[in-house]
């Protein structure tokens, strides 16, 4: 049923919105230096269509996902390893638990190791399926520290063994918080949201490879509709704009769906490396305060409106294990598609925000990127080719 629904969905949301998008991506060329130049922010239609979409995916995401069983159900993933990070709470652990009792091989990428082994211990003491253990490991990886990210990639793939789902999990939304800067001297959503899980990304396509087919899936959120990335001021501390939580979380989400995007393009058909990026929907957390008076209200309403951890892990499961994802991936590649396949909460593929589709950005967002985690311009083209790359962080320049 659910690949029907892909399906359907990729059918129905691609002959909508073709002609449209065409005559868009003819303007936006002819003007895209021009007009990226001189944009500072959202336009106030832009904005006020990303809170909609946020608002609405509140309200209505339990009726719009009430086709979905819960917990999700999974095939057989005996043949398959999955590294999770961020698997210690919320989403992620959802995540690594039922991907190791379908089987999976689960790798928990996470900086408090303590806990992730005690969660195994009561996982294993509860598991009774088919009589054996569940197949988890711990290994450690802190996302405040690019370091750390080299030395894991660099770990992992001294295995020199497959690697078929990468789970970009792990995230911050520090509500209320002042402005903090990682040891890298990068402001702190920004890295764990988007330039850390970047890094990892990029480094591991050596296993990636030798495990097509495989997947990149990061879980991103409904709110990058209302981000926008300057990619001149990535830790907004220019004096340009004024910091906010909800301003770092926004826009270090949309330049993952960016940085995803042209991710997806660079990599050849032959690789058999899927990227997307899915959205959890709103899920129960304690995020509200620094959102606006309405999406406050909603929240009041949580037992019927806001998703448990267990049914927002569904989109991500999903799009992880569905045997028709690189199917639809390579469909939007050989369509020219300007973004990287977007799930959405029902299971269902969507269209990311407006700004997302700017491709001047995006490459703009690649670029900046890659020479905030040290990675040359070519890294992606020379490690699908088995070459090494210099990495401005790990323990060969420690």
């Amino acid at each position: 049923m659910l690949t029907e629904a892909l399906k359907m969905e990729t059918t129905s949301s691609k002959s909508s919105s073709s002609s449209e998008e065409e005559k868009k991506k003819l303007l936006k060329k002819k003007t895209e230096t021009q007009t990226q130049t001189e944009k500072k922010a959202l336009g106030w239609m832009e904005w006020l269509r990303g809170w909609f979409y946020v608002v609405y995916e509140m309200l209505f995401q339990r009726i719009t996902a009430s086709h979905l069983q819960n917990p999700m159900p999974l095939p057989h993933l005996n043949e398959l390893t999955c590294i999770v990070t961020g698997s210690t709470s919320g989403i992620g652990r959802e995540i690594a638990r039922q991907l190791a009792e379908a089987g999976a091989h689960v790798v928990m990428a996470v900086r408090n190791t303590k806990a992730a082994h005690e969660l195994i211990q009561k996982w294993q003491s509860e598991w009774t399926g088919l009589g054996l253990p569940l197949n988890i490991e711990v290994m450690e990886l802190d996302l405040l520290c690019l370091d750390s990210v080299a030395r894991f990639a660099e770990a992992w793939n001294s295995r020199s063994g497959p690697l078929h789902v990468l789970i970009n999990n792990a995230g911050i939304f520090s509500i209320g918080e002042p402005q903090k800067f990682s040891k890298d001297g990068y402001e702190e959503h920004m890295q764990v949201n988007h330039l850390a899980p970047a890094l990892l990304s990029v480094l591991l396509l050596p296993s990636l490879v030798r495990g097509s087919p495989s997947r990149i899936v990061n879980v991103n959120s409904v709110m990058h509709y209302v981000g926008f990335v300057d990619t001149e001021d990535m830790n907004v501390n220019s004096g340009k704009r004024k910091f906010s939580s909800l301003l770092g979380y926004t826009s270090s989400k949309l330049a993952q769906v960016m940085f995803s995007s042209v991710l997806f393009k660079r990599l050849p058909a032959e690789a058999g490396v899927s990227v997307l990026c899915v959205s959890p929907g709103i899920v129960h957390t304690n995020v509200a305060r620094d959102l606006p008076k309405l999406v406050q209200a909603a929240y009041h309403l949580i037992p019927y409106f806001i998703f448990s951890p267990q049914e927002g892990a569904r989109s991500t499961l999903f799009a992880a294990t569905d045997p028709q994802i690189p199917e639809y991936c390579e469909l939007l590649k050989s369509d020219d598609w300007p973004v990287c396949a977007f799930i959405s909460h029902d299971c269902h593929p969507t269209n990311p925000s407006e700004e997302a589709h700017s491709t001047g950005t995006a490459h703009k967002v690649w670029e900046k990127t890659l020479e905030l985690i040290g990675l040359p311009s070519d890294a992606v083209e020379r490690l699908i080719e088995g070459e090494d790359i210099e990495c401005k962080y790990g323990t060969k320049q420690e």
